[in-house]
């Protein structure tokens, strides 16, 4: 497992942008897919973004694709998910998640092994 560590929420109006990074540890990392999920107040935590091991990237959520942008550079074992054009139903904690690459193939909050604690983002109206 590696040990994951997310940065970069905060508030921001609607209409802006963060980007999230996800800081990871372990000499591993770079044979891990790593998803980002999110959970609002009241709700289940939903899948955002993942990509793969291998550098593939998977389908977005419907709700964030073409305004979200995840990438990866794995001589920084970092993950980052670039926001844009941010709404307040983006409003909720985002969790980076990662999971052995080249195995299950399914991207469910389930699926992964390794978690970071979170970190808020806010979007006013």
């Amino acid at each position: 497992q590696v040990q994951l560590a997310e940065s970069g929420g905060g508030l921001v109006q609607a209409g802006g942008s963060l980007r999230l990074s996800c800081a990871a540890s372990g000499r591993t990392f770079s044979m891990n897919d790593v998803g980002w999920f999110r959970q609002a107040p009241g709700k289940e935590r939903e899948f955002v973004a993942a990509v793969r091991w291998n550098g593939g990237v998977a389908p977005y959520a419907d709700s964030v694709k073409g305004r979200f942008t995840i990438s990866r550079d794995n001589a920084k074992n970092a993950v980052y998910l670039q926001m844009n054009s941010l709404k307040p139903e983006d409003t909720a904690v985002y969790y980076c998640a990662a999971k052995r690459g080249g195995r299950r193939a399914s991207l469910g909050p389930g699926d992964f092994d390794s978690w970071g604690q979170g970190t808020q983002v806010t979007v006013s109206s």
